[in-house]
């Protein structure tokens, strides 16, 4: 006779109090909000370098930057759909661990086909610049900028998506550790590249794009050994049999990633368009946006990725069917989403002068217009940081429910109906100028916020279902 057994899902425990579930969202949070705003700090460093070099080459790589982050945004929603499933996955059965690895190599694998289809985007940046009436010779530097920035594109997406399967194993700070030593390989080779120092060659805008492939690149690498190295991350065997393709997940990570991407450029490109607005004012107001607009993105990193941690968290609560944890996770994460960025918002608020001298210096008289413009831009960043903060966690929340084609929309509206239409009145046909630019982004956000907001409370609370594993 012959015995069988029958394997038994073991549902993920949640926390059964506000508290409990604050604490637990900390504890993985934490690092990942840390090493998403130190992961971004290689824009803030290329930017503070590249304000030593002048007024130029900083409007040359805010142009540059509009079209790299096209090319992320586009890739970004198969890896962002990681986590919502391998959270559910695993919320449902923790040992599930052949679902989690199919997810995770179909976001690689599509990160891997999209890249040959992009890169020929590449050879078409300086005509859609110059189409859209930008500076001849920023846009030419641009587009040398963008080629070498494009070869980390791959290697950045393929990072991001072993961050957020690491994050769903509750594997998060040796990822920080790893994101803090490509940041300082990127400083080092951004010294010897863009300023020429011992004996390398001074290639300024394109050595930025340089040091920052080959900190992605080898910031891919170290992941790639960390995880083939650590106890837990080994025993889904991620990277044996690769080449083997799941048909079916790789068309539910696309159904799950493309309203995701689409949802991500309708909001970064709100912001990449104002540059776009700024150009047609003038090269100052340019170079001027993209510092505050930098120290608003840097701000932004730390919800940002607390939020990733409330989504993984939400995924594991609707994985196991467990309505009123998804409750306290979405409570949880809005608020300290919110009071992380509020510190970053208070520091600009009170000292904005210090912050424009971290990126222009005060001995480059070309600089003493564009300072003026940025302590304009600041208090308007530091007035959305509260409805950025609100907005990014709701939406992260809702992914984790693997709720995203209403949110799509919810974005594209707010973004693009209220927030755009606003920038180009207010920058363009009035005498408010650059400083109406930022109160549409300020209008866009708010606008977010609540719909967002809205939207989560709504299925959270008020949705008449039995089971939270929405879609």
């Amino acid at each position: 006779m012959t015995e069988t057994t029958t394997h038994i899902p073991q549902k993920v425990q949640m926390p059964d109090t506000l508290r409990g579930e604050i604490k637990e969202l900390f504890w993985l949070g934490a690092p990942m909000a840390l090493a998403q705003l130190i992961q971004f700090s290689i824009y803030t460093v290329d930017t503070i370098m590249l304000g030593r070099v002048g007024p130029d080459a900083l409007a040359a790589a805010a142009l540059g930057t509009v079209v790299y982050f096209l090319l992320w945004m586009i890739g970004a929603g198969p890896v962002m759909a990681v986590s919502p499933l391998v959270s559910q996955a695993l919320g449902a059965d923790q040992n599930n661990r052949r679902d989690a690895r199919m997810s995770v190599r179909m976001a690689m694998w599509l990160i891997i086909f999209m890249f040959p289809f992009l890169v020929g985007l590449l050879f078409f940046v300086e005509p859609i610049l110059l189409l859209a009436g930008q500076d001849a010779g920023l846009a030419h530097k641009a587009s040398q900028y963008m080629m070498a920035l494009a070869v980390g594109w791959p290697f950045a997406l393929l990072v991001m998506a072993l961050r957020n399967f690491l994050a769903a194993i509750e594997k998060t700070r040796v990822p920080l550790y790893l994101i803090t030593l490509s940041v300082l390989i990127n400083t080092g080779l951004n010294a010897l590249l863009i300023f020429g120092l011992w004996g390398f060659p001074r290639l300024e805008l394109i050595g930025a794009g340089i040091a920052s492939s080959l900190s992605y690149f080898l910031c891919f690498v170290m992941f790639v050994i960390y995880i083939r190295w650590d106890q837990d991350a080994k025993k889904f065997n991620l990277f044996d049999n690769f080449f083997r393709l799941h048909w079916e997940r790789l068309k539910e990570v696309m159904r799950l990633g493309w309203p995701i991407s689409v949802t991500t450029i309708f909001e970064g490109m709100l912001f990449n368009a104002c540059v776009l607005l700024m150009g047609l004012i003038g090269k100052t107001e340019v170079a001027a946006y993209q510092i505050a607009l930098n120290v608003a993105a840097l701000a932004f990193m730390l919800p940002f990725g607390m939020s990733m941690a409330g989504g993984v968290r939400v995924g594991l609560a609707a994985g196991a069917q467990n309505r009123a944890a998804i409750r306290r996770v979405g409570i949880a994460t809005t608020i300290i989403c919110i009071i992380l960025i509020m510190m970053f918002a208070a520091l600009i608020t009170f000292a904005p002068n210090w912050v424009a001298d971290v990126y222009l210096s005060t001995t480059n008289d070309k600089n003493s217009a564009v300072r003026a413009l940025v302590l304009s831009f600041l208090p308007i960043a530091a007035a959305f940081m509260l409805f950025d903060a609100s907005q990014v966690a709701a939406n992260q929340l809702l992914r984790g429910l693997k709720d995203v084609t209403v949110p799509m929309w919810m974005t594209g509206i707010s973004y693009w109906v209220v927030g755009f239409p606003v920038a180009w009145y207010l920058g363009l046909k009035t005498d408010v100028g650059a400083v109406g630019i930022w109160y549409g982004l300020l209008a866009g956000l708010l606008a977010a916020s609540i719909l967002l907001g809205g939207r989560f409370y709504w299925l959270a609370w008020r949705k008449v279902s039995e089971t939270p594993n929405l879609r």
